[in-house]
């Protein structure tokens, strides 16, 4: 029996991402074992989303960090609010926690699990600032879209999540998938373009360059950025 002929209550959940098993390096590794206890939250973890840290600010979830980089940059030079990561592949976990040694970082623990769960059962609603989520697989075959992250299911639950007034900000660089977005939050209520009348934002400074976005404008892509904000609709 297929999973589409199988009740919906057996349907294996269909993943917007492919767990690869990408090789660790021996940094990644040592700091896997020794920050994980200090950084690191288990998906069973019970405690407050405000106890996750040793202090009370505005908190930023990031789904999805790759390599790390933009997640390190953004709390090095925004030390006033609190960063939460989320991401599925080892070796980007492996990174981030590098960063934290390598920048003496106190604003930031991660997730090494499924973003949507962690939103799910972890993440109390109205309780983030912004969610960020940059240059997600785009799944350009048609066959494979509905494996694609930003659907209204999960963009129900995304401003669920968010405070009045918070911000949404994605990105990529596949021009269709920015246009496949765009439609699934224009039918979300409770969110507020801010490029309105424009349908895309130039990228704002508080989003550094990536990786998958130089790579993107090597191959001639373009990128796009949108940004949301949750309104009383």
């Amino acid at each position: 029996m297929s999973d589409e002929t199988k009740p919906a209550s057996k349907r294996r959940p269909i993943r917007s991402y492919v767990l690869r098993q990408g090789r660790l390096t021996h940094g990644q590794t040592r700091a896997l074992k020794e920050m994980w206890p200090t950084f690191g939250l288990e998906p069973t973890v019970d405690a407050s989303i405000k106890q996750w840290f040793d202090r009370e600010a505005d908190i930023v979830v990031e789904i999805g960090f790759g390599n790390a980089r933009a997640l390190i940059e953004c709390a090095r030079t925004d030390p006033e609010r609190n960063y939460v990561g989320i991401e599925v592949h080892a070796p980007g976990v492996g990174q981030v926690l590098l960063g934290i040694e390598e920048h003496e970082l106190k604003n930031i623990r991660v997730f090494n699990h499924d973003a949507v769960e962690i939103l799910q059962t972890k993440v109390p609603p109205e309780s983030l600032s912004e969610i960020r989520i940059w240059f997600p697989d785009p799944w350009h075959k048609k066959k494979h879209s509905k494996r694609r992250l930003i659907r209204t299911p999960l963009v129900a639950l995304l401003v669920d999540r968010l405070k009045l007034g918070g911000l949404l900000h994605l990105a990529t660089d596949w021009v269709p998938y920015a246009d496949w977005m765009s439609e699934v939050l224009a039918a979300e209520s409770r969110l507020q373009n801010q490029s309105a009348p424009e349908l895309y934002s130039a990228r704002p400074e508080s989003r550094p360059e990536t990786h998958f976005e130089r790579r993107g404008e090597r191959l001639g892509h373009e990128v796009r950025d949108l940004l949301y904000r949750k309104i009383d609709a």
